[in-house]
């Protein structure tokens, strides 16, 4: 009888042993040649707390490890419209996750390595990144950020996305200026006013745009954008603009829709070679063109920004006056951009 006791807990040791020792093993970002499948697969799911009657979920990865006492910058990845019809879409759909690969972690100065959420908008109710979400979006934040509070560095939390992500990267940064280090919105669908870009005056910004995107148009949107946040900005010299004469990916294969420009922010801004990304030219905020230099592309710029935030939780929607220009567009305004996205037509025709 004993040696069958003992024989059942040597079992159950070597069980437990087992376990501990996958989920130890399961923390090591795995290697960029695993895939984007099996990347996807590193991340977890999780959902916030109810705010203004909606609740965000989310994924996410976590780059600490066993006994780990580092702290660690959050990136907030924003999708666009249409991939948040589900939960996990958000990340399934685009390359973010190549972001939890070992090689890209290892950019993250400081740390090597970063927590990734990426929230999923409220589409199941036709939301897509509608102002209504803004607080119950960071309410999500502050409740993740509470739960790993521990290994948060919560002076370098950064917020980026693309198309209505991009809208909302704004959007949140304009209501919530002292909660980002930095911001990379691409193609975004909304042009900040002078007065909501003075809410940024102090944050380094990467704006990425096609410069023939169908969708967010470079000159009625984009340019605006960039020459307003330029207009206020106390530190142009750390605002980056990327534009992409083609919009292709890694390989320099074109896209049929010149919308994806974020393809570029996904691979780092690195070709597949490792070199600089097909078509794409960047400029400071002084006018400069600037060369990146492998590996120092998007990640190890948005890391090696920290802020004044304290973690504090938010108890309200920021400063939402801020971002109603787009919610409340005249039928003045709404002529002219028509008028603009129609002479953008009109001049590709003769391209």
């Amino acid at each position: 009888m004993k040696a069958k006791k003992f024989l059942s807990l040597a079992m159950t040791v070597l069980m437990l042993t087992g376990i501990l020792s996958a989920v130890s093993f399961a923390k090591e970002p795995l290697a960029l040649e695993a895939g984007l499948d099996e990347l996807c697969e590193q991340f977890e799911k999780g959902k916030g707390p109810e705010a203004d009657g909606y609740s965000i979920d989310y994924r996410y990865f976590s780059p600490v490890k066993e006994d780990d006492t580092t702290k660690y910058p959050l990136v907030v990845w924003l999708h666009g419209m249409g991939d948040g019809e589900y939960e996990g879409k958000q990340l399934t759909e685009q390359e973010i996750a190549l972001w939890s690969s070992a090689e890209y972690q290892s950019r993250f100065k400081n740390s090597g390595g970063a927590f990734i959420i990426a929230p999923r908008s409220v589409e199941e109710e036709e939301l897509y990144w509608d102002d209504c979400l803004i607080y119950p979006l960071r309410a999500a934040l502050d409740d993740f950020i509470e739960q790993h509070r521990e290994n948060i560095d919560v002076s370098r939390i950064y917020v980026g996305g693309y198309s209505m992500g991009g809208k909302m990267t704004l959007k949140m940064a304009v209501a919530y200026p002292e909660f980002f280090a930095a911001a990379f919105p691409i193609c975004p669908a909304w042009a900040p006013d002078k007065e909501a870009a003075a809410r940024l005056k102090d944050m380094p910004l990467w704006l990425t745009s096609g410069k023939t995107d169908p969708l967010v148009s470079y000159s009625c949107l984009v340019m605006p954008t960039w020459r307003n946040i330029l207009s206020q900005s106390n530190v142009p010299d750390l605002c980056r603009l990327s534009s992409l004469s083609v919009t292709a990916d890694e390989k320099g294969i074109p896209f049929l829709s010149a919308h994806f420009s974020w393809i570029a922010v996904n691979h780092d801004m690195f070709s597949h070679k490792n070199g600089d990304y097909p078509f794409m030219t960047t400029v400071n905020g002084n006018g400069e063109e600037l060369t990146l230099t492998y590996p120092d592309g998007m990640i190890s710029w948005l890391s090696s920004f920290s802020g004044s935030y304290d973690g504090t939780p938010a108890d309200d929607s920021g400063n939402p006056e801020a971002t109603n220009p787009s919610a409340h567009i005249s039928f003045f305004e709404a002529i002219k951009l028509w008028l603009c996205e129609l002479l953008e037509m009109i001049k590709g025709m003769f391209k």
